[in-house]
């Protein structure tokens, strides 16, 4: 019987992704304010609502193409994905065009 680990020691353990904490950190910041200019852009298309009665499709668009970037910066600092957002990479397009 063996007391051998699960891991082999001879597979070498990947080094720490340190230049990936450090852009993490950059991007965790960039959501923040993304996250702020989103709840802002809700508040601007609840009132141009009230005042006119349908919404604005280019803050509708933005909003979307705003929500798919947040969830890009949120996907890269969680592991989902490894390509790099914006500005390092090109910015979502969601294809919403106004009417």
């Amino acid at each position: 019987m063996s007391d051998a680990s699960p891991h082999n020691a001879a597979e070498p353990h990947p080094p720490f992704p340190a230049v990936r904490v450090f852009y993490a950190i950059g991007y965790a910041v960039v959501a923040w304010f993304v996250f702020w200019v989103l709840l802002a852009l809700g508040v601007v298309q609840f009132v141009s609502f009230a005042v006119n009665g349908k919404i604005n499709e280019e803050v509708r668009t933005l909003s979307s193409n705003l929500t798919q970037y947040l969830w890009e910066l949120m996907a890269f600092i969680t592991f989902v994905r490894d390509d790099r957002p914006f500005p390092l990479g090109p910015f979502p397009h969601t294809g919403d065009a106004p009417n």
